[in-house]
């Protein structure tokens, strides 16, 4: 792509695709300000996206996985998501996800927002959705996918967030949106 892409206030000059990967490509663009013509470069990292679900049982509990992450070498605790494949629909990678990781197919699922994970440097979008009227089936995990499945209330999923115990952002937000509309639906404060 050269010279005519408009990007906020600057001018796409050259495009280069410096590696494409199975989870992510980054991109080297290099640009022309309009104002004062001085020229810039921008790093991105170009993501397809995923879905998050925050599951909630016949009981009310919410599912977390702890799950193993080799970037940090550690397990935490998040809410069932996955990348999308590109041009999927984020409701069918969120179906397919929570299945993949826990074993339950919901019977409903709403989506309750999207954020953008790190939007500096990455075109990473995460939709969040509530999955309810669960129903067990069987998990089928990916090779490598090291992870427990545990379930607890919403309160107790907030608590965690507030002592430090959910440090995952996509997972954060899910449980933090999610503890509103719930206790909404379920006539608590």
């Amino acid at each position: 792509m050269q010279g005519d892409k408009i990007m906020g206030n600057m001018k796409l000059k050259k495009r280069n695709i410096i590696y494409r990967g199975k989870v992510f490509d980054i991109i080297v663009d290099e640009l022309e300000y309009f104002d004062s013509g001085n020229h810039t470069i921008r790093e991105v990292v170009e993501h397809p996206g995923g879905a998050v679900v925050l599951g909630v049982l016949p009981d009310n509990r919410i599912i977390l996985i702890k799950q193993y992450r080799y970037p940090i070498d550690k397990f935490i605790y998040e809410l069932p998501a996955g990348k999308l494949d590109y041009g999927e629909d984020p409701k069918v990678c969120a179906i397919r996800e929570l299945e993949e990781e826990t074993g339950f197919k919901p019977g409903k699922v709403e989506l309750l927002t999207y954020i953008y994970t790190s939007p500096g440097f990455c075109s990473e979008k995460l939709y969040i959705y509530l999955a309810e009227d669960l129903q067990k089936r069987k998990q089928n995990l990916e090779e490598g996918e090291l992870l427990s499945i545990e379930f607890k209330s919403i309160d107790e999923a907030v608590e965690m967030v507030l002592k430090g115990e959910i440090v995952d952002a996509k997972s954060i937000a899910g449980i933090m949106i999610g503890e509103k509309i719930l206790k909404q639906r379920w006539g608590m404060k």
